[in-house]
């Protein structure tokens, strides 16, 4: 018998897509290798959480429960718990230009803006940059330094502000493994 009648689809290679698994509060990246309608293949950084129900967030929002089949050295098989028009899962089609995958964190940091400390908060983040949260007064173009226990030193430019929200790019940006870890330890910090 097949690996397509075994599984009971057709299995389509997706170009390793980035996307996020979601569940208990956190969020992992993973690397979507093949799918089909029932279910999909990924590439992990990292083991995951045992006995933790998942949700997979494609790059344009949409989500899709999963039960886990199988994890080994790096790579897991999930199974979709509701229909899934694979068309639509390819295609990944949004109204709005592609963007990095960022994921919500809650990290609390010190933006070191002029020489002064401000307490702030990182509310999601990307390889590429990060939503910060500050009470100080931040300028566009503005360049900040970000300081966190939980965070390798970084340096941004702002390039954007709606009230107390800024959004950061990052001088230096995170490999998309080197994302991935800083999202693991988060989690297991939290949990």
């Amino acid at each position: 018998m097949s690996g397509a009648e075994l599984r009971g689809a057709a299995r389509y290679a997706l170009l390793l897509r980035i996307a996020k698994l979601i569940g208990d509060g956190c969020e992992f990246l993973c690397v979507l290798r093949d799918a089909s309608a029932t279910g999909v293949a990924v590439k992990l950084f990292h083991r995951l959480p045992a006995n933790m129900p998942l949700m997979l967030e494609m790059p344009n929002g949409d989500r899709h429960p999963l039960q886990l089949v199988w994890e080994n050295e790096g790579k897991a098989g999930f199974r979709f718990l509701m229909p899934v028009e694979i068309d639509r899962f390819i295609a990944s089609p949004s109204p709005y230009p592609a963007r990095p995958v960022r994921a919500n964190v809650n990290i609390p940091v010190t933006a070191v803006i002029a020489g002064r400390p401000a307490p702030a908060q990182i509310g999601n983040i990307s390889q590429q940059g990060a939503l910060l949260t500050c009470s100080e007064h931040l300028a566009v173009m503005q360049r900040i330094r970000i300081e966190s226990p939980m965070l390798p030193g970084l340096f941004a430019t702002v390039r954007w502000r709606r009230e107390m929200d800024y959004g950061l790019v990052f001088e230096n940006t995170f490999t998309l493994a080197q994302l991935a870890e800083l999202l693991d330890t988060l989690h297991r910090r939290q949990h």
